[in-house]
C-alpha cells in the first residue's frame, strides 16, 4: 500500500524506520530526481553523522552559476526564465563547495557536460559506464531507496522521461533480483507519457504530494545554431534515408539536423540549390535529398525536440508496434515539457517510453529489432576524433571526464550489428581554446570513448569522411579533407612520419580551402533568406538577448588575444548607437555608465555587436 505524505520530513522519518542508517540510494538520470526528497536525506545526513548516505546517480542537473562581470551582467536577471526556478540539489551544492561530509557519498555515471572538471572528489567518485550497464553496477550496490520524480493523471503515475533504469529497476525487484522502497515526488509540469511509463499505483511505497515544494523542471535553454552547425546539418540530411530509423542528439547541431531534414521534406528544391553551392567535401556513393514518403521510426537514447519537431512535420511517422517514437528519457526545454502536456492522448501515445534496455541495444526479441531498425542513421556528437577514427566524447587528454560515453558506443555498436545501418559522429572541426583555435581533428588522444575499429561516418562543416572498411591511408586523408585548413598540413606531416600515409601524399585537391570565411561566403546568403535559422525551433531569449549572443561570444574569444579586444573598444568608441545598440547596453545595465572600467566595457560590447551584426 502507497503511505501519502504532504512533507519531506516526515517521509524521510519513514525511510529510516524502514531501511535503517545505511541508505543506498538509487536517483533517475538528468529530470527525474525527486529534489524535495532527496534534500531531505541530504540534510538529514547532515544532521546526523551516525547515518550513512550513498547516492548513485547520473547527470545532476545544475543551472549556471555567472562567472565574470558581463555574463553575471547577462545571465542572472534571466535564470529563472530560461532555465526555471529549478532546486539546486544539496548533495551537488556540497560537493562543488568541498563541504561534502564523510557519511554522504555521491557516484555518478555520467556528468553534465564540462560541470565537474576541475572538482576532484566528483571526478574521483565518477564510474564510467555504458548507460546499459548502469542498470547492473546500480544492482550490485543493493540500492534500498529509489527516488523518483513522477507525473500523476485522473489517479494514475507515470514515470514520464525516465523509463531509462527505472523501468528495468521494477522488473528487477518483482523478479526479487533488488528490494528497495520507491519514494516518489509527484510533480504536476511532468508530461504523463503513457504505455510502458506508467506505473500502477502500488508501485510506489511512499509518495510526496506537497503543492508547497513543487518546483518547476529545468529547462535546458536552446542554444544559437551557427553557419557550422547548419553544415553539418546539411551534409547530414543527405545520409538519411526515408523509411529508415532515425536517433539524433540534443543541442545546437541536433537542431540543425532535425531543421535540415525539415527543408528536404517541406523544400526539397531549396535543399538542393544549398547543397548544390556547397564548396566542401560531400557524402560518396548515394545520396538523399527528396521527401519522406514512407518516413522515418525513431528510437533514441534522448528523446529531443528536434524528433519531436519532426514528428509534427510529418516526417517520423513509421510505426513499430503502433508508436512513431521509442526514447529511453528527456531533458529539454519548458515549451518542450508545455508541448507534451498539451499534446493530445493519441498522438502522445505515439510516443513510447522505455528502458534504454530496449532503446540502446538489439538483446531481447532481437529479430523484431532488426526487422523495425531497418537503414538506421544513430546520430551523436563528439568533442574530438582522431585522424585515424577514434571518437573522444567523454575525457580531456589529462583523463578528466568531461561527461560520459552514455549510450554512445551502444548506437555504434549497433550501427555495425544491423544491417544498413551507420553511425554517424558529427563535430564542429574547431574550437576556441586558451591558446587559441584548436582543432577538433586531431592526430592522436590517448583516451578514445569509441576505438578506431568501430569507425564508421564522421561529419564537420566542412563535409563527410566515410571510414567504414577503408584502409588507413584513405582514413587519415578523409579525415584531413575535412579538417580545417589551418590544420591539414599539420596532420599530413604527423601521418607521413607515423607511415599512415605515403611520403608524396597530400591535402585532397577541393579541400585546402576549408575556412569559416568560405563556410560563410556559402550560407550567410541563405540565413538572411531565413532557410538557416539561428533558432529554428524558437528560443526563451528575447530579441534584445539574440542580438547579444554572438557579440558575448566574440568577447570571450577575444579575452585571449589582447589586441582583439582592444581593437573592438576602439571600433565601439568609434560606433554610432541605434535602438539595438542601446537596447543591448540598457541589457546589461551598461546604458548610461560612468566608472572609467564599465565604460570601456560599454564600448568593447558595442565594438562587438558592430562586429557580429555585419556577419
Amino acid at each position: 500500500m502507497t503511505e501519502n505524505f504532504t512533507d519531506a520530513e516526515t517521509l524521510v522519518d519513514t525511510i529510516v524506520a524502514r531501511v535503517g542508517r545505511d541508505i543506498r540510494l538509487g536517483l533517475p538520470l538528468g529530470l527525474g530526481k525527486a529534489n524535495t526528497i532527496v534534500n531531505a536525506l541530504v540534510d538529514r545526513a547532515l544532521q546526523d553523522p551516525d547515518l550513512r548516505l550513498e547516492i548513485f546517480t547520473a547527470l545532476t542537473l545544475e543551472r549556471p552559476a555567472p562567472s565574470g562581470d558581463l555574463e553575471n551582467r547577462f545571465l542572472s536577471p534571466a535564470l529563472d526564465r530560461l532555465f526555471g526556478a529549478y532546486p539546486p540539489l544539496r548533495y551537488a551544492e556540497l560537493l562543488r563547495s568541498g563541504g561534502l561530509p564523510d557519511n554522504i557519498a555521491v557516484h555518478e555515471f555520467f556528468f553534465l557536460a564540462g560541470r565537474w572538471l576541475g572538482y576532484g572528489p566528483a571526478q574521483q567518485a565518477y564510474i564510467p559506464a555504458n548507460y546499459t550497464h548502469a542498470l547492473h553496477y546500480l544492482i550490485d550496490r543493493r540500492p534500498n531507496v529509489l527516488a523518483q520524480l513522477v507525473a500523476r493523471e485522473d489517479g494514475r503515475f507515470s514515470l514520464s522521461g525516465n523509463t531509462d533504469i527505472t523501468a528495468d529497476l521494477l522488473k528487477a525487484r518483482h523478479a526479487g533480483k533488488a528490494d528497495f522502497l520507491i519514494a516518489a515526488e509527484v510533480n504536476p509540469e511532468l508530461p504523463f507519457m503513457p504505455g510502458s511509463g506508467e506505473i500502477g499505483s502500488g508501485e510506489i511505497d511512499l509518495l510526496l504530494d506537497d503543492p508547497e515544494t513543487q518546483f518547476e523542471l529545468f529547462s535546458a535553454v536552446k542554444r544559437p545554431v551557427s553557419l557550422a552547425d547548419h553544415a553539418i546539418g546539411l551534409h547530414v540530411s543527405q545520409l538519411v534515408r526515408d523509411g529508415g530509423t532515425l536517433q539524433i542528439g540534443i543541442g545546437s547541431i541536433g537542431d540543425a539536423i532535425a531543421s535540415a531534414l525539415i527543408l528536404r521534406h517541406d523544400a526539397p528544391d531549396t535543399l538542393r540549390r544549398i547543397l548544390a553551392e556547397g564548396p566542401f567535401t560531400g557524402p560518396t556513393g548515394r545520396t538523399e535529398t527528396q521527401p519522406f514518403e514512407k518516413g522515418l521510426y525513431s528510437v533514441t537514447e534522448m528523446l529531443v525536440d528536434g524528433i519531436v519537431q519532426l514528428m509534427r512535420a510529418n516526417i517520423v511517422k513509421r510505426e513499430v508496434d503502433g508508436v512513431a517514437i521509442h526514447a529511453g528519457f528527456f531533458v529539454e526545454s519548458r515549451d518542450f515539457y508545455a508541448r507534451l502536456r498539451n499534446m493530445p492522448l493519441p498522438e502522445r501515445a505515439k510516443i513510447g517510453m522505455m528502458p534504454v534496455s530496449f532503446t540502446n541495444q538489439l538483446y531481447g526479441n532481437e529479430a523484431a529489432r532488426r526487422a523495425a531498425r531497418g537503414d538506421a542513421r544513430f546520430v551523436n556528437s563528439a568533442m574530438k576524433v582522431t585522424a585515424l577514427g577514434g571518437v573522444v566524447s567523454d575525457s580531456t587528454s589529462a583523463g578528466e571526464t568531461v561527461s560520459g560515453v552514455g549510450g554512445q558506443f551502444n548506437f555504434v555498436d549497433q550501427a555495425h550489428a544491423l544491417d544498413g545501418a551507420r553511425s554517424i559522429i558529427t563535430l564542429n572541426a574547431t574550437r576556441d581554446g586558451k591558446g587559441g583555435v584548436q582543432s577538433n581533428v586531431v592526430w592522436d588522444h590517448p583516451h578514445e570513448t569509441i576505438p578506431r575499429h568501430l569507425r564508421d561516418i564522421v561529419v564537420t562543416e566542412y563535409g563527410v569522411a566515410d571510414l567504414r572498411g577503408v584502409p588507413d591511408d584513405q582514413a587519415v586523408l578523409a579525415m584531413i579533407a575535412i579538417a580545417d585548413s589551418r590544420f591539414q598540413d599539420q596532420l599530413l606531416k604527423r601521418a607521413k612520419s607515423a607511415d599512415k600515409v605515403a611520403p608524396d601524399a597530400f591535402v585532397p585537391a577541393g579541400s585546402q580551402n576549408n575556412t569559416p570565411e568560405r563556410l560563410a561566403r556559402w550560407l550567410r546568403p541563405w540565413r538572411r533568406r531565413e532557410h538557416l535559422p539561428a533558432f529554428p525551433f524558437g528560443t526563451d531569449f528575447t530579441d534584445t538577448e539574440q542580438a547579444l549572443l554572438p557579440a558575448l561570444a566574440l568577447l570571450q574569444r577575444s579575452q585571449r588575444a589582447p589586441l582583439r579586444l582592444a581593437g573592438l573598444v576602439l571600433r565601439g568608441m568609434r560606433t554610432s548607437r541605434d535602438t539595438v545598440a542601446d537596447a543591448c547596453l540598457d541589457r546589461l545595465r551598461l546604458a548610461d555608465v560612468r566608472a572609467p572600467r564599465e565604460r570601456v566595457l560599454a564600448w568593447a560590447v558595442l565594438g562587438a555587436l558592430a562586429d557580429t551584426r555585419e556577419g
